[in-house]
């Protein structure tokens, strides 16, 4: 009896990961940054069995509709080419909003979940305040000046969500200048406030900041977690779509 419980456990555990492993994981990085930035996040996946796609794209030389084709398209071509049942994506900050274009004009087959850390959903005020000075154009390019919190930015006309979502805000700056133009609390880039969007499945706010909260452990653990589960386990966590 002993010997046949172990064999079921043997071949429940081997089912749950062959499961896994048929699934793919796509990184996106934030903007003026590369697929270094999400090494942390894609060594993790890579043990959780998930077969990873680290897109590095031109953040700063494009407009975001067209950075959405070139990089989530990318990312999806990969994944098909690894024959993989299902789409996750991890992104930072302007991969997000990425994720969030390229699926207001393509329909979600595939699309299993999406967890977004620092997402400007509603735009930063950051933008707003700098965008009119030729350093931040030069610095951020196209698709950094239509981050704004103004109607005609794309994250203000992009609408609700239509997939299952998982939102990571960060509480902590190290940038108070920064921080100076943005509801509190705040991450130094994005308000907390303004990384929520209608339709997400799952919200947690944690304490850490915008440019380093890809490589926080606790951080990578709710992305494993919601991804798995579609739930994040943080005490102050809330999880609206799979009670």
């Amino acid at each position: 009896m002993k010997s046949y419980t172990v064999l079921t456990a043997i071949l429940l555990w081997s089912f749950a990961a062959l499961s896994q492993a048929s699934e793919c994981a796509i990184l996106l990085h934030g903007l003026a940054r590369t697929a270094d930035s999400m090494s942390q996040l894609e060594q993790r996946l890579e043990q959780q069995g998930y077969k990873l796609v680290n897109v590095d794209y031109p953040s700063t030389t494009m407009p975001i509709a067209e950075l959405a084709d070139i990089a989530v398209g990318a990312g999806i071509a990969q994944c098909q080419a690894d024959h993989t049942s299902a789409i996750n994506f991890v992104t930072h900050s302007l991969g997000g909003i990425l994720v969030r274009q390229y699926y207001s004009v393509h329909k979600p087959q595939s699309l299993h979940r999406v967890v977004m850390l620092g997402p400007p959903n509603n735009g930063s005020q950051v933008v707003d305040r700098f965008k009119h000075m030729p350093a931040y154009k030069w610095l951020n390019g196209p698709a950094g000046m239509q981050l704004g919190t103004d109607s005609n930015s794309v994250p203000s006309n992009l609408g609700p969500v239509n997939f299952d979502l998982g939102v990571i805000a960060g509480t902590q700056s190290i940038n108070p200048i920064l921080s100076s133009f943005l509801p509190n609390p705040d991450d130094g880039k994005v308000s907390v406030a303004s990384t929520k969007v209608e339709g997400m499945c799952g919200f947690v706010a944690l304490p850490v900041t915008h440019p380093l909260m890809m490589r926080n452990k606790t951080v990578i653990d709710e992305v494993v977690s919601f991804l798995t589960s579609g739930q994040f386990t943080s005490p102050q966590a809330s999880n609206y779509c799979h009670q």
